[in-house]
């Protein structure tokens, strides 16, 4: 178990995988439905920190009736104390549960998976705030190519016609001075026009919206959350994709001393 005092911390906008912010639970009684044990966790491990995500799954056929759960922390940190705090206690239900990290197995190393749009903003307004960070659109471009195909010989399938949008923008932490751009191209093919023309305006900006979502969580993808010690929240800059792992603080502050203008702080 990897110790995570006199650590700084640092959260990606990533898929967390990595058993040290995973939790198995297990024990969990019989008698709630999944859907309600679900919700029983969510409530009780949401007070450690912004969950990745919480699954129920019932017992084996083998062992008694019952569920167990894998709950996903972004912070390390706030996996560990969530373990240390709910082990062994009743929570929510008249038996003690327990729970541990998650264990560590060798594995072949893959590239990190980015998190959505949405994933992205949730953890962008946990750590900066609600208004301690915007987008701001530099470029929406519509490269679908009807015009042209009304050009061309009738005969040409409509199934090859499609909407297509790119989008560049830059993600903006006032507070921390910093920006970070991104860029994103969604296509929609088109199927069919006899829906009308309310279907295609809609099918128009349904990928407007989804080539801005790909932009907003391509500008994530180069920021890094850094959690101190003391709870102050540094933003860490990396124009290069680059997972990396905890470092401690004086490992830390090498790296601000030797690259200052990829780290932001607080103002």
């Amino acid at each position: 178990m990897r110790s995570v005092g006199r650590m700084a911390e640092l959260v990606s906008f990533a898929v967390p995988t990595e058993s040290d912010k995973t939790l198995l639970v297990w024990e969990l009684s019989s008698g709630p439905t999944a859907e309600a044990l679900h919700h029983s966790l969510f409530t009780v491990f949401s007070q450690f920190g912004l969950l990745y995500s919480v699954r129920v799954f019932p017992n084996a056929a083998v062992a008694r009736p019952g569920f167990y759960a894998i709950i996903k922390f972004y912070s390390a940190r706030d996996a560990h104390r969530a373990q240390k705090a709910c082990h062994e206690k009743h929570l929510f239900q008249n038996s003690p549960v327990k729970v541990r990290l998650g264990t560590k197995h060798k594995a072949v190393q893959h590239r990190a998976l980015a998190l959505n749009s949405s994933q992205c903003q949730e953890l962008a307004n946990y750590y900066f705030g609600f208004n301690g960070w915007s987008k701001r659109i530099i470029k929406l471009q519509d490269l679908s190519d009807l015009e042209e195909r009304e050009n061309e010989d009738a005969a040409v399938p409509l199934q090859k016609q499609s909407l297509k949008f790119f989008c560049a923008l830059e993600v903006v932490l006032p507070l921390y001075g910093c920006r970070s751009p991104g860029v994103g191209m969604a296509e929609e093919p088109l199927e069919k026009l006899e829906d009308g023309p309310l279907s295609f305006l809609m099918k128009r900006k349904t990928t407007q919206k989804l080539a801005i979502q790909k932009a907003v969580s391509d500008a994530f993808q180069k920021l890094l959350i850094v959690v101190l010690e003391s709870g102050k929240i540094a933003v860490e800059y990396r124009p290069c994709e680059e997972i990396t792992d905890a470092r401690t603080e004086e490992e830390l502050q090498d790296l601000i001393q030797k690259f200052p203008r990829k780290f932001y702080f607080l103002h």
